[in-house]
């Protein structure tokens, strides 16, 4: 066990770190890269002695600017970084494959994002708030999609789904009590993973750090009401997120098809008088014509 901090390396005038330097910390971490007035600042890498590692920018003792962290458990984060926590743009891979592209504030998925499901293809593309799906956004499966919001990770609220650019079924999402549905039928892609990684600064012990979860839990489900069909029309779309992405400092890892950026609309200009009648329980169908279903009471 180490009981002092080694330090191999350039120093100023005064003795403090400064330039290139290695030290063997008393905890067995290890970091080698640039020092300024005695702080890690500029380029480093900092290999912790459980196996995580970071390789990046450094300022004033903290990660800060873009760099590289790798977790024990495999995963990592590609990006940007401020004071130590994941800030900016950047990459998340998971454990299960899955990957978040987009932005981050103080270690958490804030602002425009894309999560892949690698288990089932699916992306949710839209906004999230402190590591939440919340706002406007699309999930897009292989051979159909769903444009709408999300609140707690959830689709709530009006929406639609379009089916191989061929047609669109309008109606809404209402978060009910599993006490009448089965909690084993939220999608998957309704739960999102959780990170966990250990990392620690100079001389300190290392402690576990694990996010916010995502995951809504059991309290609610997405339960979807039909209201009626319509063949496919861009400006029948709800709006899209006007969150602005930020700059990017990797390069994409998730492929995007045009098909998949909608047009910027007013919502449901053909169907106003869907907007204007409010939410029943149940909608039987009656058919009007062959491109568009309506529901009566």
């Amino acid at each position: 066990m180490y009981t002092a901090c080694v330090y191999e390396g350039e120093r100023d005038e005064k003795g403090a770190r400064h330039g290139s330097g290695k030290a063997l910390l008393p905890n067995g971490d290890v970091y080698v890269g640039r020092y300024r007035d005695g702080l890690r600042h500029g380029k480093g890498v900092y290999a912790f002695k459980n196996g995580a590692r970071y390789n990046g920018d450094w300022r004033q003792g903290y990660k800060y600017g873009q760099g590289v962290f790798w977790y024990p458990d495999g995963t990592r984060y590609e990006g940007e970084w401020k004071r130590d926590a994941k800030h900016g743009f950047g990459v998340y891979f998971y454990a299960n494959n899955d990957i978040y592209e987009g932005s981050w504030k103080e270690d958490l998925r804030h602002g425009a994002g894309t999560y892949l499901y690698a288990d089932t293809g699916t992306k949710f593309m839209g906004t999230w708030m402190k590591d939440r799906m919340e706002g406007p956004g699309q999930l897009v499966h292989p051979r159909h999609r769903f444009h709408g919001s999300w609140r707690s990770n959830l689709p709530y609220g009006r929406g639609c789904f379009i089916f191989e650019n061929t047609c669109m079924q309008h109606g809404h999402y209402v978060h009910a009590s599993p006490v009448h549905y089965d909690a084993a039928s939220i999608p998957a892609e309704y739960k999102v993973v959780t990170e966990a990684g250990e990392e620690a600064q100079e001389g300190e012990k290392p402690e576990a750090t694990t996010e916010a979860a995502s995951s809504p839990g059991t309290d609610v489900l997405p339960v979807w009401r039909a209201r009626c069909i319509t063949s496919y029309d861009p400006e029948l779309l709800p709006p899209e997120a006007e969150a602005l992405r930020e700059e990017a400092s990797t390069e994409s890892t998730i492929e995007k098809s045009e098909e998949e950026v909608s047009l910027k609309v007013e919502p449901y200009q053909d169907i106003q008088e869907y907007l204007e009648e409010e939410y029943r329980e149940e909608y039987p169908y009656e058919k009007v014509s062959h491109e568009t279903y309506v529901f009566t009471g």
